[in-house]
């Protein structure tokens, strides 16, 4: 479906209500139009929609606001976040303020190890790498399956398969991660909250799998997650254990931490 043309007047008058909602930021219109260098009668048709900036006095405007030409086309407050979901106009008010608001303190950046019982082994745990960072105030996580846990399920080890990515957000005390590898049509919610520990770098929580329920197989299972930050002699030890390991291997803290003999709730 093409989109509606409009005409003349309506793109003046998006521009000024679009300019208008830009000038709410600034004590005054004298001294925005001073500092656009630009006449303030002509400013003020600019507002009101009566007249339309010429191409170079456009580019002045958007250069000041760190805007594109779409000023023209839509509301402004929509353009930075068209495309985008947990952040865009629909749920911004109800998902995308825990996106924005995880800080470094909730959960800081770096390489992390996680321990679990694994999905596919129940007798076995898994130890694997996570990387956390920050991109234009997002947090993601990435990071690659281990190439035992791939080949038990008869899965490619190459790098490509083996990786994941997702995003994580702030819950109540905590942080939730939400994790599928390329292409996938399953991906994993996690759960972390801070623990008490001598250096303030474990996260205990649980994690879930979108598949449905089976005969066989765990869904939910307890996780650890431990900051390494950037720690490269504790991470390189942990990129060469990572696979399974036999519950006999838990140290007792990990033990503890996993509740090890207790049914998950």
């Amino acid at each position: 479906m093409t989109k509606e043309t409009r005409t003349p007047a309506e793109l003046r008058n998006m521009f000024g209500a679009n300019l208008r909602h830009l000038a709410k930021a600034y004590p005054s219109i004298s001294e925005l139009s001073r500092r656009l260098g630009i006449n303030r009668t002509q400013f003020n048709r600019y507002l009101s929609g009566e007249s339309f900036p010429r191409p170079d006095v456009l580019d002045r405007i958007c250069s000041f606001f760190d805007v594109d030409a779409r000023i023209l086309l839509d509301p402004v407050n929509t353009i930075n976040t068209k495309g985008q979901i947990l952040n865009g106009p629909v749920l911004n008010e109800f998902l995308g303020q825990g996106v924005s608001t995880l800080t470094e303190d909730n959960f800081p950046s770096g390489i992390y190890r996680f321990l679990r019982r694994s999905f596919v082994r129940e007798s076995r745990y898994l130890i694997g790498l996570s990387y956390v960072f920050r991109e234009d105030g997002v947090t993601y996580v990435k990071g690659f399956e281990a190439k035992d846990a791939m080949h038990h399920q008869g899965l490619s080890t190459d790098a490509k398969t083996r990786e994941f990515r997702g995003y994580a957000t702030r819950q109540d005390d905590g942080v939730a991660l939400i994790i599928a590898r390329r292409g996938a049509l399953t991906c994993s919610f996690n759960y972390l909250a801070r623990v008490a520990s001598l250096e303030n770098n474990f996260w205990v929580g649980y994690v879930t799998r979108t598949v449905r329920e089976g005969p066989n197989g765990t869904r939910a299972t307890r996780m650890i997650y431990e900051h390494l930050g950037h720690k490269w002699s504790e991470i390189l030890t942990a990129a060469r254990s990572s696979g399974f390991i036999e519950e006999s291997k838990l140290t007792p803290f990990h033990r503890r931490l996993l509740q090890v003999g207790d049914p998950f709730s």
